[in-house]
């Protein structure tokens, strides 16, 4: 009878989940991402906090979800803005601030009380393996070449209330997981797509959920939040175990998936600072990257490495006389790649948000997994001091040079077995270029080559796919014609497959027009996914293709920029395929579409299941 607690609880209520409801700092959340505006008397039209207090919770929740403010509220989950609009106006949201789903959207009988199937199939992480290669066996994948040409959609599942869809599905057995930016998480059964749970985290997820068996206990599921959470769930019921914040500062976020390895979760910590910069009254930058090590069992921090070692100072003043803070930045946008042969993890960084520059932005980093200590570091790129301020109109206190490149390394870096016992490790980086390191010389280039033009949404994006002897990338290199906001379709895009024991370009396939379609950008930032003979790669213009390995032909392609039935009951629709690659399992492909936080980006909020029967 346990096991049906959870899911009596949820029909009992009318579809809504029950438990784990988080309670958010309200008062917290408006000083990090309101009172800059709200509470500045030069700042027209931005009522202060007395006009709140005569309003109603729905009357603010309506502004950020629909009204001037949706904009803003986009960037917050549910509960975040639930919590904004009672702090601000000093009154409980009532049921209707809720999400509600009909009954029918929910598994049933015997198959809603069933444990997770313990078996193949298992798409299991960001990259399948720790090592992060993207690489699907056909054991696993149950889907071959011959198949994909024959790939039909078999559900569809809207995410409620959601503008964007970004995180990625992961598989285990009979169940599919996944996160939305709403800060919903769900289990799903994975062949239907019918809900087996779904609980509420404090703040959006766009990573990816890792799964673990554990001995005597049941399958647990692990992944962190837009607010620098880190949760444990019990992954047949949904059940809260243990929330970890792994850092305090307001921006910090968890955008790439932790990974677990030896009753360790290795985190990595984001942020938004970055772009606040482009308000001149925003006091930059204190943010600094970092690595932290959490014990998988208890939730409790075992160690943290910074990426710059010693925190902000003051610095000077801009021109409005705001104080201006450095160094900064450095942010860890990637899961981390293990290397349990070395007693390492790998990570790539990002750039530095403010003065002085530091010796580990723009890098790839070798971490010892017990104590964190940097084994190595290769910097690529010197120097590279870019935030908001940076697009036009730059003031020198924030950012010395408006040139700088924006060079981050956006996607986990992969290590693969070559000819000869030898291994490498595949860096790639927004500036289009693609590096071979060796592990053993201290991260030694072995080769590099460029397959992109790159730039500050160009190059590679979300990472390549790697088998047992090519790597293969999609190119985004993003353009916004003249200047302004629209994107521009005749600029980036298209797939390219390099030999990884020697660097050289194997095939390329441009990306096909987009058409007369508005947005339109034929940029492929997503991650890419492979199987034997096949890669998925996603585009910005709501595209995925299947191409051929052997000699990159598109084998097969599904425009998702449409309204989709879907099996909750939730009007959906597709848009940009962007962050989160597909997974592949069980004879079947899923993935998401939607993405809405870049300007020229199509909004949606769908998840996609494809099979062949």
């Amino acid at each position: 009878m346990r096991h049906w607690l959870p899911v009596l609880a949820v029909l009992a209520s009318g579809g809504f989940r029950a438990q784990n409801l988080p309670a958010q700092d309200g008062a917290a959340l408006y000083q990090a991402h309101c009172a800059i505006c709200h509470e500045d008397p030069e700042e027209e039209g931005a009522p202060g906090r007395d006009v709140f207090r005569q309003m109603d919770p729905e009357q603010i929740l309506n502004a950020l979800e629909r009204g001037v403010m949706r904009g803003q509220g986009s960037d917050r989950s549910r509960a975040e803005r639930r919590a904004l609009a009672e702090f601000l106006t000093g009154k409980t949201a009532g049921a209707d601030a809720q999400i509600r789903l009909p009954n029918s959207a929910y598994c049933s009988g015997t198959t809603a009380a069933s444990s997770p199937a313990a078996a193949s199939p298992r798409w299991n992480g960001w990259g399948v393996t720790v090592t992060n290669t993207r690489f699907q066996p056909a054991s696993a994948a149950g889907l071959s070449a011959r198949e994909v040409p024959y790939l039909q959609l078999k559900w569809a599942f809207g995410f409620p209330g959601a503008s964007s869809a970004s995180s990625q599905p992961v598989v285990w057995g009979d169940r599919l997981y996944i996160g939305s930016w709403e800060g919903d998480v769900y289990s799903l059964d994975a062949k239907s797509g019918c809900i087996y749970w779904m609980m509420e985290a404090e703040a959006g997820i766009r990573s990816a959920i890792s799964l673990e068996q554990r001995p005597g206990e049941g399958l647990r599921a692990y992944f962190g939040d837009l607010a620098a959470n880190v949760y444990a769930v019990d992954a047949l019921t949904g059940k809260q175990i243990w929330k970890t914040k792994v850092d305090e500062f307001a921006f910090a976020r968890i955008t790439g998936s932790p990974t677990l390895f030896a009753g360790r979760l290795y985190v990595p910590v984001s942020s938004r600072e970055e772009s606040q910069v482009s308000d001149a009254r925003y006091p930059c930058c204190r943010f600094r990257g970092s690595v932290v090590a959490l014990d998988a069992e208890s939730g409790q921090q075992i160690w943290k490495t910074y990426v710059i070692p010693e925190e902000a100072k003051p610095t000077h003043k801009n021109r409005r006389g705001t104080q201006i803070w450095g160094p900064a930045g450095g942010a860890v946008w990637v899961a981390p790649t293990i290397d349990a042969r070395r007693g390492v993890l790998y990570v790539g960084t990002g750039n530095d948000y403010s003065p002085p520059s530091t010796q580990f932005s723009d890098a790839i980093l070798a971490l010892d997994l017990e104590t964190g200590a940097v084994r190595w570091a290769r910097q690529m790129v010197q120097g590279d001091i870019w935030n908001g301020s940076c697009r036009g109109g730059a003031d020198p206190a924030t950012c010395p040079d408006p040139e700088a490149p924006d060079f981050d390394f956006p996607a986990s870096p992969i290590l693969v077995d070559i000819v000869g016992g030898k291994q490498l490790l595949i860096a790639s980086q927004k500036s289009g270029l693609l590096y071979a390191l060796d592990p053993d010389q201290n991260g030694r280039t072995v080769w590099q080559q460029r397959i992109a033009k790159g730039g500050t949404q160009g190059g590679v994006m979300f990472g390549p796919a790697a088998d047992e002897r090519n790597l293969y990338a999609a190119i985004s290199d993003y353009e916004r014609l003249g200047g302004g906001r629209e994107p521009n379709p005749n600029a980036g895009g298209g797939m390219v497959a390099v030999e990884l024991a020697t660097g050289k370009v194997l095939w390329r396939t441009p990306a096909p027009p987009c058409g007369d379609r508005k947005p339109c950008s034929p940029a492929q930032a997503a991650a890419v996914t492979a199987i034997p003979g096949v890669v998925f790669s996603g585009s910005v213009d709501g595209r995925m293709r299947a191409y051929s390995a052997a000699d990159g032909r598109i084998l097969w392609e599904y425009d998702t920029v449409r309204e989709f039935p879907t099996v909750n009951g939730v009007a959906a629709r597709g848009g940009s395929i962007n962050n989160g690659g597909p997974a592949v399992a069980g004879g079947m492909l899923y993935f998401n579409s939607g993405y809405s936080h870049h300007s020229g980006i199509i909004p949606g909020n769908v998840l996609l299941a494809f099979s062949t029967d």
